[in-house]
């Protein structure tokens, strides 16, 4: 298990991040790092021997804060801002057909899956809905959920 990044490299945080519990002084639940916001590495450790930490610095909001590898990228790789992420419920805000053969009617809820950040084509993702996972774009999806600290600004 060899880290992907080491001290001093510049990362990117491409999950919205809230406290679990392990950050001292904050309620849980509360958004601690948006996604896009970016860092500098200060430490790698292991939790449960089986997952590298990275402790990462971020200037801008004077926060250190530990991430998993899955949770950055390099400031060097290209960054796409989207509205949702892996885990996130959203429902359809149109009707989604394979092939002539209606799949999702629009209000059904489903999970994002994976996030894809494409430079020319925007944002698609795979989200399952029931037992079937479909590839879907930003603009035909909206939130089950909105957090308070979100409102203003859904980066």
């Amino acid at each position: 298990m060899l880290p992907k990044y080491e001290f001093g490299d510049e990362v990117r945080i491409i999950r919205n991040v809230r406290n679990d519990g392990t950050y001292p002084g904050v309620a849980i639940g509360t958004l601690l790092i948006r996604r896009g916001s970016t860092g500098f590495v200060m430490n790698v450790g292991t939790f449960l021997q089986d997952q590298l930490i990275y402790t990462v610095n971020i200037l801008e909001q004077n926060k250190i804060v530990g991430f998993r590898e899955e949770e950055l990228i390099s400031i060097d790789d290209p960054w796409v801002p989207s509205k949702y992420e892996s885990r996130e419920r959203v429902r359809s805000k149109i009707t989604l057909t394979v092939r002539g053969e209606v799949r999702v009617t629009p209000g059904m809820e489903g999970e994002i899956l994976k996030v894809f950040r494409d430079e020319n084509f925007g944002v698609l993702y795979h989200v399952i809905f029931h037992d079937q996972v479909l590839q879907v774009p930003e603009a035909s999806l909206e939130a089950t959920k909105i957090y308070d600290d979100e409102e203003k600004t859904n980066a």
